[in-house]
């Protein structure tokens, strides 16, 4: 399964894709990244003349790229006639911070499967900026949906 198909079948789109790139996914991990761009809707407001990307911003991104972006090429023989995959949905989270991000900064998350057996996936997941330093890490799981609402 190629990067550009597994973006394609990530079930959210802009403004909320927080997926540019993936470097490398393997049935053992992925790395990708993204960059959070200047006029994104959550900069407006959030710490006024000296805008944050959100700590929710930061998991969400850490979710999408260190999990569902994992659990779509562990799900690829799953894929039915219509071309859709059972969804992965978050579970839980367990994160600590320890640096800020800033508009227009690229960033990286390492993810690394922990298991993925019985419908429920869970990864070891960080985030680090330009610099390679650490910026948050933490445990995050999911499970597989059986129905989202719009089915």
């Amino acid at each position: 399964m190629t990067i550009e198909k597994i973006i394609s079948l990530l079930p959210y789109s802009k403004p909320f894709l927080f997926v540019d790139d993936l470097e490398h996914i393997d049935e053992n991990g992925v790395t990708g990244s993204y960059i959070y761009p200047a006029d994104s809707f959550f900069y407006k407001g959030h710490f006024i003349n000296n805008s944050v990307t959100p700590g929710v911003i930061l998991t969400e991104t850490m979710a999408q790229i260190g999990l569902v972006c994992l659990a779509i090429f562990l799900m690829r023989d799953k894929i039915d006639a219509s071309g859709k995959l059972p969804a992965m949905v978050m579970a839980s989270n367990n994160t600590d911070y320890f640096l800020p991000v800033f508009p227009n900064e690229k960033v990286r998350v390492i993810s690394k499967k922990e298991y993925f057996r019985f419908g429920k996936l869970k990864c070891q997941v960080e985030l680090r900026n330009e610099q390679d330093q650490l910026v948050c890490k933490g445990t995050i799981s999911g499970m597989i949906a059986r129905k989202m609402n719009n089915e």
